[in-house]
């Protein structure tokens, strides 16, 4: 299973992610994240780091910031987790491969969220629905996927800790779950916003695919 670490600020732990089996490194473009990623990395390092896929995570950004971003780091796909239209992520996915973000909450129609969005990128993302646009730390209802009609691979996101590992193999055993494109895991596994527990990060990995 593919496990995506989002909010990484650390050249250092950036380059142990690969080896340790995760696929995708988050680096979040958004100044008013704890994690930003302009708080211990430069373009430059984001842009020489090629041992993980890199996604680069934008809020509400304008079309030229993130495409100038993607130029500059060499990222090679974007995450809109902000109000972005399905304009907006149409002219992003012509340059780009494009996750767009939804944070869902209890009533929310997630076939009816994602429909004006189903042509215009590549994949999607749901998250926990929260005060701002940043992850919460907490999960939503994974089983109001279940009979959903979504149509795309997704990345499933929110409050994902240690010890979810057989949870999550039992939801990629449900029919919804052959859409599961990858985890995204991100505070449970900190010391500190943007500092990364590496050894949690190491067994969660492990343990997720020891199940699968």
């Amino acid at each position: 299973m593919r496990v995506k670490v989002c909010g990484m600020t650390l050249p250092e732990q950036v380059e142990q992610l690969g080896p340790m089996g995760v696929t995708f490194a988050g680096f979040i473009f958004y100044p008013k994240s704890p994690r930003y990623v302009f708080k211990g990395l430069t373009t430059s390092q984001i842009r020489k780091e090629n041992s993980i896929n890199k996604v680069g995570v934008f809020v509400n950004a304008s079309i030229e910031e993130v495409l100038h971003m993607v130029d500059e780091c060499r990222l090679h796909m974007v995450q809109l987790h902000g109000d972005e239209t399905p304009k907006y992520c149409e002219k992003i996915a012509d340059y780009v491969s494009v996750v767009k973000a939804f944070r869902i909450s209890e009533n929310d129609n997630i076939e009816w969220m994602v429909k004006p969005y189903m042509d215009m990128c590549d994949m999607f993302m749901f998250d926990t629905m929260g005060a701002g646009y940043g992850g919460t730390g907490k999960k939503f209802n994974w089983n109001m996927l279940k009979d959903a009609a979504i149509g795309k691979p997704f990345f499933l996101s929110g409050g994902i800790e240690p010890g979810d590992e057989d949870e999550l193999n039992e939801f990629a055993k449900l029919p919804i779950g052959k859409a599961l494109f990858s985890v995204d895991i991100n505070s449970k596994f900190e010391v500190s916003p943007g500092i990364k527990d590496m050894a949690k990060i190491k067994e969660f990995v492990t343990q997720l695919n020891s199940r699968y």
